[in-house]
């Protein structure tokens, strides 16, 4: 049954695994920088673990999803995603979660992969997701909520679906409403999956070494305000390109670039543009020859796999610059930029499944954002890339083991960042319009209010389902934000019973 065959790639995501990673090295036909959300992740077994003699309740709540079909040209599963999660903050008291989710999927015939996904959730977070939901309306990455239990927890809902169709060798067409990540480290500068669902249209093209992605998609913003009660949140448009090229076993290089261009301006309603309906057209030119109302971003991704188990990987994003103003060294404004740069390596010190990741992410102030919100690089409150946004730097460590059923997880995030003072600008929101910047000159990481994150995060599952991912987990978060103006500091424990492996980023 190819939908839910164990995988071993990046496709997982990194949630709860970091050896979920294929590197370069394995197959130059592989394309490890693009996630593909059409496969149905597993966790394979631990040797010895067999089917043999277990009875029919056993597979279902142990080894299998509580619906599977497999015909000669149809196969079908289905499952039951349980979030249930109880716990404790030093600032909110008793937390918890209540989430009931589904998935179903399958395969027709030998080229059409098919998954949707639905959760229902009620929630009491800690203190600083709440004050994020609050003031931007949305719970991070899962979409707008309404009050619950007298405005102490939040009712929200989400679902996410893709089909994905296989053309011959060479081509595979997604349609979608989900979302997309471009990079091979735990962030992305380019393309994340941190903010919610939207549609897309994806066509991804394999020839030899060379992959090559267009994606035109919609995205919502939330900032803008209405038009009428009517007509709901303003949309904006996205067209995306990437070519990524396997050089050699051990390198490879991607080539990004990506519009933002609003729905509707000052001429009336705009909507989707049919001079980016060419999936290999430069998107830098046209958009220049358009007259320039729109949001244009060019970005590189490289990495480099000394061993089929290390990589050491990197990114560039660029979203305006001018050459005689980098030069001169002067802070303008508009040389808005960002990098990463990071290390992964799976079975270090030779310990099979002992996995670590270590990387710095970093943007200038201002960067991704635009005149207004309409254009800017974000959907539904959040960022398209780093949930930090820009003026920061970041140090993300991260390291797993696996034995058997047994799973182990820590993170420390360190962060530095400058955030808004005096109702001045100073480049970290994203949903701020540059026009309110503070100065034109002279900017620099941190500018601001100048604040420090750390984040450390631990947890330890013991996995009873593989199919989905079905755990029950304890967890420790410690956070600490701080300024020269206040000082927060929140302790949160949780135990659950938890299932499917869908990315939230709660660490910011």
């Amino acid at each position: 049954m190819a939908a839910i065959l164990p995988v071993n790639a990046q496709s997982v995501g990194n949630q709860y695994s970091l050896g979920l990673y294929k590197s370069s090295t394995d197959s130059l036909n592989y394309h490890s920088s693009q996630r593909d959300y059409s496969i149905q992740p597993v966790f394979d077994l631990p040797k010895g673990d067999t089917l043999s003699k277990k009875s029919w309740l056993y597979r279902k709540l142990f080894r299998e999803h509580l619906l599977e079909v497999r015909e000669d040209d149809f196969t079908f599963y289905a499952s039951i995603l349980p979030d249930f999660q109880l716990g404790h903050s030093n600032s909110r008291g008793r937390t918890w979660l209540n989430t009931r989710g589904v998935i179903a999927g399958g395969t027709i015939g030998k080229n059409l992969t098919f998954k949707a996904e639905f959760y229902e959730n009620q929630g009491k977070f800690a203190t600083y997701i709440d004050e994020f939901a609050r003031k931007n309306l949305v719970i991070p990455g899962q979409g707008q909520w309404k009050d619950f239990k007298n405005g102490s927890a939040f009712d929200y809902a989400y679902s996410s679906a893709l089909i994905n169709y296989k053309a011959g060798r060479h081509f595979d067409f997604q349609l979608g409403y989900d979302k997309n990540f471009i990079g091979d480290g735990y962030r992305s500068m380019l393309l994340s999956d941190a903010s919610f669902n939207y549609p897309f249209l994806k066509i991804i093209a394999n020839v030899g070494r060379v992959q090559y992605t267009t994606m035109w998609a919609q995205f919502v913003d939330m900032q803008y305000p209405k038009a009428s009660y009517g007509t709901g949140y303003r949309k904006k448009w996205g067209v995306f390109n990437y070519l990524d090229w396997n050089v050699s076993k051990k390198f490879s290089v991607g080539l990004f670039e990506a519009v933002i261009w609003q729905d509707s301006d000052s001429s009336g309603k705009r909507g989707f543009d049919a001079s980016y309906l060419n999936p290999i057209v430069f998107l830098r030119p046209v958009e220049f020859s358009v007259g320039s109302p729109d949001n244009a971003l060019m970005g590189i991704n490289l990495k480099y796999a000394p061993s089929v188990n290390t990589t050491i990987y990197g990114q560039f994003i660029l979203d305006e610059f001018k050459f005689s103003e980098i030069t001169g060294n002067s802070g303008w404004w508009a040389n808005k930029y960002g990098g990463q740069l990071g290390f992964r390596s799976n079975n270090i010190f030779k310990v099979p499944n002992l996995n670590v990741l270590s990387e710095v992410n970093a943007a200038r102030p201002y960067t991704y954002s635009q005149r207004t919100t309409l254009n800017n690089y974000g959907h539904y409150a959040q960022p398209l890339a780093h949930p930090l946004g820009a003026n920061f730097v970041e140090w993300v460590n991260i390291a797993d083991y696996r034995y058997k059923r047994i799973f182990l997880r820590g993170q420390i995030t360190y962060a530095k960042y400058g955030l808004d003072s005096a109702g001045i600008n100073y480049g970290h929101n994203i949903n701020e319009s540059y026009n309110t910047r503070a100065e034109d000159y002279g900017n620099h990481i941190g500018q601001g209010l100048k604040t420090t994150l750390t984040n450390v995060q631990g947890s330890v599952a013991y996995l009873l389902n593989p199919k989905y991912n079905l755990r029950l987990e304890a967890g420790i978060t410690a956070r600490q934000e701080k300024n020269n103006q206040w000082k927060r500091t929140e302790f949160l424990y949780t135990l659950g019973l938890r299932a499917s492996f869908r990315q939230l980023y709660y660490d910011f």
